[in-house]
């Protein structure tokens, strides 16, 4: 069992910056591939970065691409989303998530952090 706490969500202007943080529990954080989705009102959680366990391989969507960075600290059971360049679409509910290493389901999930970003 992975318990996951999502932390560092606020209220950001165009163009800002913001770092989430995903605080994971137990001793076999680096056995799970991490990922960070997020939810806008109206529309369907999406898939926006994911790192492997080692933190070796790195996956982002486009719509992210080149502005935001995920990254883990292995020793301290975190993961990292660093948010550059904020726009107003990506305005949303972010959710740290894990799944094991080599499996295609996340299967665990934090409760989520707003982000919201103004023009």
């Amino acid at each position: 069992q992975v318990q996951l706490v999502e932390s560092g969500g606020g209220l950001v202007h165009t163009g800002g910056s913001l770092r989430l943080s995903c605080a994971a529990s137990g001793r076999t954080f680096s056995s799970y591939t991490m990922g960070w989705f997020r939810q806008a009102p109206g529309k369907d959680r999406e898939f926006v970065a994911a790192i492997s366990g080692s933190g070796d391989t790195l996956y982002y969507a486009g719509s992210v691409k080149g502005r935001f960075t995920i990254s883990r600290d292995n020793a301290k059971n975190t993961v990292y989303l660093q948010m550059n360049s904020l726009k107003f679409e990506d305005t949303a509910v972010y959710y740290c998530a894990a799944k094991v290493v080599g499996t295609n389901q996340y299967v665990y999930w934090g409760p989520g952090t707003q982000v919201t970003v103004s023009s």
